[in-house]
């Protein structure tokens, strides 16, 4: 699929989550079969007066591209002056808008899925990011604000209008926050009124759920959030489902192996102790379910070298062949 002029070699998308999708993770799962990867959501605002800390946020690697930088704010000129910015770094692809984010500590400042409130605000920031950027510029939405509204149709209609040049959809309102069933109907509805291309996200947590979502909404592409989660495979899974081929699931042997490597990519990009803090989030997810995690997840979490996490886990590893 294409996105303004950028290519997309296939539909399946990481999508943007604080705390999860830094440059290590991303690149796992663009070797795992991920089109397109999206960094964590970034204060434009931030950027703007020069924190050093979201600046951070920024960093890629050149094997996880095309890339887009998810950036956040109220203020369509801040927001326009770092999409100018951001646009002419070479390792980014595309811009995208959060107005879909239901956190408190954003919505309370206007951001987010706050916008979906403001609709005018909301153009207008999409009228100036999309004036200033030269890459192309699109908006993840919700399916409204409070319980019961669906808003979402006039609302992506408007952001087309505005100069998007494609529309996520995640089909939950920001009072449901990650609750409840999300509703894909809403996708079908914005994708049936819209010229550019819509995702669909929401409930993602397998192979057939993609295949589901895409046959019910036709939606052009499908974002992965908490199901990529200690799962990268599951973007070849849905590649495979999506082209009628077999999906195979890993093994346990398969599933530690890359949470080994991983690791060890999570430690050329941050330093040995927020490398051996941060991943210790991931490791209780790759290991989920198999033989003896939670013994391996307590002694993971006492560790404070990364020597010794990888020692724990080439160990495990062993164990889990004769299994």
């Amino acid at each position: 699929m294409e996105i303004g002029d950028i290519y997309i070699k296939n539909p399946v998308f990481l999508a943007p989550m604080a705390g999860f999708t830094d440059v290590a993770f991303r690149s796992i799962c663009k070797s795992m079969g991920c089109g397109l990867t999206y960094t964590e959501m970034v204060s434009a605002k931030a950027l703007y007066y020069g924190n050093e800390n979201t600046q951070r946020l920024l960093m890629v690697s050149e094997n996880e591209r095309p890339l887009a930088v998810q950036i956040f704010g109220s203020d369509p000129y801040i927001m326009a002056n770092i999409a100018e910015k951001l646009s002419e770094r070479e390792n980014v692809d595309i811009i995208d808008i959060n107005m879909g984010c239901p956190a408190l500590k954003i919505i309370k400042n206007g951001e987010g899925s706050a916008l979906m409130k403001n609709p005018k605000l909301a153009f207008d920031i999409v009228r100036e990011v999309s004036r200033a950027s030269k890459k192309p510029v699109t908006v993840k939405i919700r399916k409204g604000f409070t319980k019961g509204e669906s808003t979402a149709v006039d609302f992506a209609k408007g952001l087309e209008e505005a100069g998007a040049k494609a529309i996520t959809v995640h089909g939950r309102t920001r009072e449901q926050m990650y609750q409840g069933k999300a509703d894909w109907n809403i996708i079908k509805e914005v994708k049936s009124v819209l010229s550019i291309p819509v995702i669909g996200n929401g409930d993602v947590f397998s192979a057939e759920n993609a295949k589901d979502l895409v046959e019910l909404s036709g939606c052009d592409g499908v974002m992965v959030a908490r199901g990529a989660l200690g799962n990268p495979w599951i973007f070849n899974e849905i590649n495979d489902m999506l082209r009628g081929e077999n999906v195979i699931s890993p093994t346990p042997l398969e599933k530690v192996d890359l949470c080994i490597q991983h690791y060890k990519r999570s430690l050329e990009y941050d330093k040995e102790e927020k490398a051996v803090r941060e991943m210790r989030k991931h490791i209780a997810l790759y290991i989920k379910g198999l033989k003896n995690c939670t013994d391996i997840k307590n002694d993971v979490n006492i560790c404070k070298e990364s020597k010794e996490v990888i020692e724990i886990l080439q160990s495990y590893k062993e164990s889990l062949k004769d299994t």
